[in-house]
């Protein structure tokens, strides 16, 4: 391929992509705000009570060498190596760092790095903030996950906390202080561990739509049922039925990760309405089976649950007010035709990542023009099978692709990295073909 590939985001996904072209023989560029690169939102926490989500016996980066985390633990971080437990997700981010020093040093001149702010896609590659241009024969959008956009109006001051992943973000909240939580999913734990370690003894009262949690893994792993033929073929409906059967006798866990290898295939072959129907229906459910807790982190909010510190609402946000001292939340009840107020000394917007490819500066421009066009259900861009942004025509782009959390409306599970690493794979496939 003449000229490198430009990667637009030095988190795990980018970097994890660049080190993969490199050994393919392929230059690459990694653009990335900070000169953190290989951390990103997930892998940044200095903390470790946030702990991995997934065994580290399966976070091995790279695809086809299922013990590459677990060597590098047993190397530096013995007592951690254990392939059946969530180590830190600090330790991870150090693993993503040393497999990409290891790169650069194992093909010198393959791999340079930008630090900047990407603003728009020029015909050459990239231009950032400052003007320069990044040049390059194809580009990869592979930024990661957005901050929450929920709390993000005029709303947002000192007294609502819009990006709770900001530094600082939780010190001002005292110790005594209570909190309101707007999303009760993996980004509240994340908030309440840490705010629990440094010593908060409040109260939380946390708002969702269905009030649903993220359930935890059970101490020992849980073998994978293969799904039978009635879940991956059929209509919709008789899908969840047989999925439903199987659990009641295989486990529920045992069901999902069965599932975890066919998820992408079953979400590309699907067609609009009946994706449609899984997002309104099935959609909260899936994500809090699906993303679990590591077992201790499941028992600290059970605890927080069990002593009254942690109150689960379910209902609709209608607007935040904010005064000296305190925030109000105007809400609606799940199924009540009134609403009601909560008043608390802060507020913080854990309802996920804020995608939103129209608004964004990058891709907006692109939809604009007809070079890029979103998925029929406005998740994101439309894609083809290797990741390639498809035009208002439908027609594949050869030079830009995209990777990781941005690539959701195509291939549905692109967070975890057992995902990610494939969807690298496929995206490496296309680039050296």
């Amino acid at each position: 391929m003449p000229g490198p590939v430009v990667i637009v985001g030095g988190g795990f996904s980018g970097a994890m992509l660049a080190v993969r072209l490199a050994e393919r023989g392929v230059g690459s560029v990694l653009i990335n705000r900070t000169p953190d690169i290989g951390l990103g939102v997930a892998y940044s926490t200095p903390f470790d009570g946030h702990l991995l989500n997934v065994r580290s016996g399966r976070m091995s980066a790279v695809d086809g060498a299922p013990d590459d985390f677990l060597d590098w633990l047993r190397a530096r971080h013995p007592d951690r190596a254990d392939p059946d437990g969530f180590a830190p997700r600090r330790l991870f981010g150090l693993y993503v760092q040393a497999r990409l020093a290891a790169a650069e040093a194992a093909h010198p001149g393959r791999m340079d790095r930008v630090v900047g702010e990407a603003v728009a896609f020029d015909e050459d590659g990239v231009r950032l903030a400052d003007g320069r241009i990044v040049a390059g024969a194809a580009v990869v959008l592979a930024t990661g996950n957005p901050a929450p956009r929920t709390a993000t109006g005029d709303e947002a001051n000192d007294r609502v906390l819009a990006d709770p992943w900001a530094p600082g973000a939780l010190s001002r909240i005292g110790a005594e202080d209570d909190i309101l939580i707007i999303g009760t999913g993996l980004t509240m734990v994340d908030m309440l561990l840490q705010l629990t370690a440094s010593g908060w003894r409040g109260r939380a009262t946390a708002l969702s739509r269905r009030g649903l949690l993220p359930r935890g893994h059970r101490p020992e792993p849980t073998e994978p049922t293969e799904p039978t033929p009635g879940m991956v073929t059929g209509p919709a409906s008789q899908r969840l039925g047989d999925g439903r059967h199987l659990a009641r006798t295989a486990g529920w866990r045992a069901v999902m990760d069965g599932l975890r290898p066919v998820t992408a295939d079953l979400w590309r072959d699907a067609d609009s309405a009946v994706r449609a129907r899984l997002l309104r229906h099935l959609r909260p459910w899936w994500d809090v089976h699906r993303h679990r807790l590591a077992p201790v982190v499941a028992g600290t909010i059970d605890g927080l649950l069990a002593d009254g510190r942690l109150r689960i609402m379910a209902g609709r946000v209608r607007r935040i007010e904010t005064g000296a001292g305190a925030v109000t939340l105007h809400w609606k009840p799940r199924g009540a035709t009134t609403g009601q107020t909560l008043e608390s000394a802060w507020l913080i917007d854990c309802t996920g990542p804020g995608h939103d490819p129209v608004r964004d500066p990058l891709t907006g421009p692109l939809i604009a023009a007809g070079q890029a066009r979103l998925d029929a259900l406005g998740l994101g861009l439309d894609l083809d099978a290797y990741g390639r942004v498809l035009s208002a025509d439908g027609v594949p782009d050869p030079r830009l692709f995209v990777l990781g959390p941005p690539a959701r409306a195509a291939f549905w599970e692109t967070i975890a990295v057992p995902d990610i690493r494939k969807r690298i794979e496929a995206v490496v496939t296309a680039l050296t073909a």
